[in-house]
């Protein structure tokens, strides 16, 4: 069977705030190059560059597809081989076909040494094939979460174009590891992908692990980015790292919403405060890994008494984050709140336990996804659709 290649339209990739043109192919970025030039830790510069909600959008009657890849995965040591890396076909919301490759490269990373280092590697093919039904079909192929995906060469049975735009709401959502969908079995299972093909919107997912920090260049990437909805999911990861009090924390929250205001004047804004996590629900961060352990389990590095002296909790936070949506709503009616135990609870933790005390895992980042959908995304789906007509 001859393949013919596909050029690779810039409009085909959802999902991305900026395209670098490699030289062999095209790195989709969820900063722009400005942003990432602020990033403050070696972390990030990893986490930031993976593919989380990143797709090709693609029309076509094809019965294979392949796609080359450079792929980048974060790894503790050079050694250590991965396991493979899913990439999904959806339709109308659903998934249809799956492959995987290994990431050829990998981000040596550890927070004891946290200079990091890219070790290369080679290219992967990801091949799909049984896919024609005999009719030209809009399908999204979906990258791996987890890997920061270089696009070297399509190719494909038959010609393929970048979907037309159907007028489907635009998503913008930032938030920690949980909303990056770590744990995640795959990608169109991070809460974020299913809320957004449950909803029928297009998501641009601007979660990073480890910093959801209230970053003003993150802000300025929102604020700079089109969107119909926006939601911001704030507080863990201040948490984790033990990185605000109450009174850093409070004009941040202001500053980042009002950055995001001077772009999105008259766009929903939903403010998110944290799902359940026992350890720091009342005693304050970091959060560190329990060493009478040997299984990846955190548990509060502080304790109540320092929540008194000011340092942050996640009953804190939720508690401030209402008020300061209160506050706001008064001169911003399009100022929304959500409580993040409406998405996750003690209630829920008891029959869905965290596995590591943290991160969800693939039960309940379906859960929070599909909980999202029916409570904000099917909420201001209609409003929406009003607005835009």
């Amino acid at each position: 069977m001859t393949l013919q290649r596909i050029a690779i339209d810039p409009a085909m990739v959802r999902g991305a705030v900026e395209l670098e043109a490699t030289g062999r192919g095209l790195l989709p970025h969820r900063l722009p190059r400005w942003a990432r030039r602020q990033i403050p830790d070696r972390f990030m510069v990893q986490t930031s560059a993976e593919s989380a909600g990143v797709r090709l959008a693609l029309r076509t009657a094809a019965d294979v597809i392949e796609l080359d890849v450079q792929a980048r995965r974060i790894a503790a040591d050079a050694e250590t081989p991965f396991p493979p890396s899913a990439y999904e076909l959806t339709e109308a919301g659903a998934v249809v076909a799956t492959a995987t490759a290994v990431a050829g490269s990998r981000f040596v990373f550890t927070f004891e040494r946290p200079e990091g280092e890219i070790v290369p590697g080679p290219d992967a093919t990801v091949r799909f094939t049984g896919l024609a039904n005999g009719t030209e079909r809009d399908l999204e192929l979906w990258l791996p979460y987890h890997d920061a995906v270089e696009l070297r060469d399509l190719r494909a049975d038959a010609p393929a174009a970048a979907q037309a735009d159907t007028g489907a709401l635009r998503w913008v959502h930032h938030g920690s590891s949980i909303s990056h969908g770590y744990r995640a079995e795959t990608t169109t299972g991070t809460w974020p992908a299913v809320a957004a093909l449950r909803a029928g919107v297009h998501l641009t997912n601007l979660a990073f692990s480890g910093n959801a920090m209230l970053d003003p260049f993150t802000a300025r990437t929102i604020r700079d980015t089109p969107a119909d909805l926006i939601t911001v999911k704030a507080g863990i990861n201040l948490v984790n790292g033990d990185v605000m009090r109450v009174r850093a924390f409070r004009p941040a929250v202001d500053g980042f919403l009002d950055t995001v205001r001077e772009g999105h004047p008259e766009t929903p804004i939903v403010l998110v405060s944290p799902i359940w996590c026992e350890p720091v629900e009342a005693k304050a961060g970091p959060t560190i890994q329990d060493p009478d352990r040997t299984e990846e389990w955190s548990i509060a590095g502080g304790t109540e008494a320092d929540v008194l002296a000011g340092k942050l909790s996640l009953q804190v936070i939720r508690a401030e984050l209402a008020a300061i949506a209160d506050r706001r709503q008064d001169d911003d009616h399009r100022l929304h709140y959500l409580d993040g135990l409406t998405l996750y609870s003690g209630r829920d933790a008891a029959a869905l336990p965290l596995p590591d005390n943290l991160h969800p895992g693939p039960d309940v980042q379906r859960l929070i996804g599909e909980r999202f959908a029916d409570k904000v995304l099917a909420e201001f789906t209609p409003e929406l659709q009003r607005s835009s007509t």
